[in-house]
């Protein structure tokens, strides 16, 4: 991977949770977990929903109540 994609904060990731979380209904809230998923797997699903067998990693990371964390 490009060392410039791993970056904290990096365009890679705002620009593929912008996507993802582009019909969101709480937007910041989306962005936030995508973004953090996004950092530590270095992949997000394509599209709005779903699709989460792209990404293992995005799809198996849990909150502290076991509920998936990535939306």
């Amino acid at each position: 991977m490009d060392p410039a994609m791993a970056q904290a904060k990096s365009k890679y990731c705002s620009d593929k949770c912008s996507t993802r979380c582009a019909v969101a209904g709480v937007q910041d809230r989306c962005i936030k977990y995508c973004g953090i998923c996004c950092e530590e797997c270095k992949c997000v699903p394509s599209g709005t929903y779903g699709n989460k067998h792209e990404c293992p990693c995005y799809r198996d990371k849990k909150n502290k109540k076991g509920k998936p964390k990535c939306p």
